[in-house]
């Protein structure tokens, strides 16, 4: 694939990056045998942290996994059955739970969800509906970075992990102003807009309404890319 020419794109893509992979290292390493990557695209993390005995699974529309079936089939040859399971879905109308039980994902086993740059382009509805989907096929008792909305148990078990990234703006702005300005300054906004920026405040009771608790947060200022 031709490398493309990040630009100013690339202090905020580098620090999503360190963020990222953090978490996948971390999942592993607390033992965690399942990955889930929402809107994965050519994401590349089920070959550079592939590990015997962790399972990743890559949701993605039907035409973006047909070419990347393609494309590791052409990488990896006959190895390409060990790579990632790679999981049709369009989010406006499947449900996750469903797809990924019939990618054979075990909801009763704990799970690290990963959600990379796409938020940003649904509207808060999909957001709810994508993010709760994660939480049932998280299984009962299971959380993000600690425990699920009201339950008082979770802490006895291995958790599973919601890792998002989140667009966000200073408090006292008006969200739609937010999404007009930024979308009016990016070339591909007419194909694919930014549906959803709001404050942290905001952006934290949209989780809470999909059944996920934060616990931990991350600016991506402090990770020392300059973004």
């Amino acid at each position: 694939m031709r490398a493309p020419v990040l630009g100013p794109m690339q202090a905020s893509l580098e620090a999503r990056t360190i963020f990222f992979d953090g978490q996948v290292v971390a999942g592993i390493e607390t033992g965690l045998r399942q990955v889930v990557i929402l809107g994965a695209g050519y994401d590349d993390r089920a070959l550079r942290f592939r590990t015997p005995g962790v399972r990743f699974f890559e949701v993605d529309h039907p035409g973006t996994q047909a070419d990347k079936r393609a494309r590791l089939e052409q990488l990896l040859g006959s190895d390409a059955a060990d790579g990632p399971v790679l999981v049709a879905a369009d989010f406006r109308v499947d449900a996750l739970p469903e797809v990924l039980a019939a990618a054979d994902h075990d909801r009763a086993a704990p799970t690290l969800f990963l959600c990379e740059g796409l938020l940003v382009y649904l509207d808060e509805t999909a957001t709810v509906e994508l993010l709760s989907g994660a939480r049932e096929a998280a299984g009962p008792g299971r959380a993000v970075s600690g425990r699920p909305s009201g339950d008082r148990t979770a802490g006895v078990c291995q958790p599973s992990v919601l890792a998002a990234s989140l667009a966000v703006h200073a408090d006292g702005l008006d969200s739609a102003e937010v999404l007009a300005v930024a979308n009016a300054r990016r070339r591909t906004a007419e194909a694919e807009p930014w549906l959803t920026i709001l404050s942290a405040e905001a952006q934290a009771a949209l989780l809470a309404r999909a059944g996920w608790t934060i616990t931990t947060s991350v600016d991506a200022a402090d990770l020392g890319t300059g973004a």
